[in-house]
């Protein structure tokens, strides 16, 4: 059975029944506490370190899981474009900085949000792999 989608609308009630897909792989609800002890780990280099060389090693592949699925996503699409144009075409200089900084920071935001959706996939796919072996 497939987890609802996050966001589906649900006859005008809001967001569908059930867990949240983002959850639908997780063995277990994770604690805050739990869940800020890992993210401090992260924190130490070594543990980084690690984890950054796996990274780089797939980076080529990476990169274009992340490129695929924010253009499926709609945000390198006309809407993104538009926003471009507003940015570059703004009449004062400070307006365009202003703008040009927040398409910046929401490109950035995006892409992070969505790296770590690929990432948190990819760990789920190398886990039923391990699982089938």
């Amino acid at each position: 059975m497939q987890a609802p989608d996050v966001g589906a609308a649900n006859g005008g009630r809001g967001l569908s029944p059930g867990p949240p897909r983002y959850l639908a792989g997780v063995p277990r609800a994770y604690t805050e506490q739990e869940l800020d002890a890992a993210i401090d780990a992260l924190t130490s280099r070594q543990r980084f370190r690690e984890a950054e060389a796996v990274v780089t090693a797939a980076a080529p592949k990476l990169q274009r899981v992340l490129a695929e699925a924010l253009e499926t996503g709609g945000w390198f699409g006309e809407a993104h474009e538009g926003e471009i144009h507003k940015a570059a075409a703004a009449p004062a200089e400070e307006e365009r900085l202003t703008a040009l900084r927040t398409l910046l920071a929401e490109e950035a935001r995006m892409g992070m949000m969505v790296g770590v959706a690929v990432g948190w996939a990819l760990a789920e796919e190398l886990r039923d792999t391990n699982e089938e072996d």
